[in-house]
């Protein structure tokens, strides 16, 4: 009898972990030379916002290493309303905001770490305020978050720190959701910084599966996305290097990414995975001036026939334009920022 109900036992654990194992793959995407609906859906938003904010606004620089102090985070306001209205007023479909950059600076109140907003010269949750600033003027919310966290996870060449840190990105990326899903849908994750280690080290799936769990409308993308045939953790391939059949570096995802590239002409669309081919957009992220983060050197921006130039190349072929535009140090977009956006919108008949 005992022997009866330990294989019964035995039968029922394997049973319930295949059934986990198959629950989690439906969260997958599905091989196809076709774009998906949730992809449908990021072609048609077309053009958006990148919001570099941080800790790296109040130090001229574009990286920092996660050792300035967080009360050098000081914002005089955060006016979250000014961000999203002006991606609005431009046309715009979505937004796509730093949540925490290489630096490991959180823009929320993360109970995982003391270096954030709660613990910094202002303490306004900026991922709750840029979400209830998106549902007000309906348009999309996407969030960035950095794989490379070099406060928390700074010696990238120990990989026995790898499960304690993986489960950090996890727990936070949960938070994340859980700020944002009473206010508004997530549109799109778009993760950095994975080229500091081997793409296996990295816990994509487990990303892939925590979002698409809770936010299955969310497409998923890792800077640098594709390999080569002959290394498919090669970086970087640059777009014009690109080939049909080219292997995914970060699977599961559902979009490309390279940043500051755009796409070429014959820009191609699919590429594999185990043998299985995916479908899978180019989405390219510019400044609309020099740097990404706000930076009191930074006075030179780009044209209207630049930028015009710029939106259609990056949106030809089904593909996306995210345009960045700094909050300065008194939380609100420079005047210039919003004089170019508003003129562009003119030129490209939005």
């Amino acid at each position: 009898m005992k022997r009866i109900l330990f294989t019964l036992c035995i039968v029922l654990v394997v049973a319930t972990t295949s059934m986990g194992q198959k629950s989690q793959k439906c969260l997958w995407p599905v091989p196809s030379e076709k774009p998906n609906k949730h992809q449908l859906e990021q072609i048609e938003r077309k053009y958006g916002m990148f919001i570099h904010f941080g800790i790296n606004t109040f130090h001229d620089m574009e990286w920092t290493d996660g050792s300035k102090p967080v009360e050098s985070y000081q914002p005089t306001a955060i006016d979250a309303d000014q961000w999203i209205k002006t991606a609005k007023d431009a046309g715009m479909k979505y937004v796509i905001l730093i949540t925490k950059h290489h630096d490991g600076f959180c823009l929320w109140d993360s109970k995982y770490t003391e270096y954030d907003v709660a613990n910094s010269g202002n303490t306004t949750n900026v991922v709750e305020a840029v979400a209830k600033a998106c549902q007000k003027y309906d348009i999309g919310l996407g969030l960035y978050y950095s794989l490379w966290d070099r406060n928390r996870n700074g010696d990238v060449k120990d990989a026995m720190l790898d499960e304690a840190y993986n489960n950090y990105m996890i727990d936070q990326l949960n938070e994340l959701m859980d700020i944002t899903k009473p206010i508004t849908e997530i549109v799109e994750f778009w993760f950095d910084g994975g080229w500091l280690k081997e793409n296996d080290r990295w816990p994509v799936a487990r990303i892939y599966e925590t979002i698409k769990s809770r936010e299955p409308q969310c497409q998923v993308g890792i800077n640098w996305t594709i390999g080569l045939p002959e290394n498919p953790d090669h970086h970087p391939v640059y777009p014009k290097d690109q080939k049909e059949g080219y292997p995914i570096r970060y699977f599961p995802s559902d979009f490309r990414l390279g940043d500051p590239y755009l796409p070429v002409a014959n820009d191609p669309k699919v590429f594999t995975h185990d043998g299985k081919r995916y479908y899978m957009p180019w989405e390219s992220t510019v400044c609309i001036s020099q740097r990404w983060f706000y930076n009191t050197t930074d006075t030179t921006f780009k044209s209207i026939d630049e930028l015009v130039k710029l939106y259609e190349q990056a949106t030809a072929q089904d593909n996306i334009l995210i345009l960045n535009c700094p909050p300065n140090r008194e939380g609100r977009l420079r005047d210039q920022d919003v004089e170019l956006l508003l003129e562009l919108k003119k030129h490209i008949k939005l």
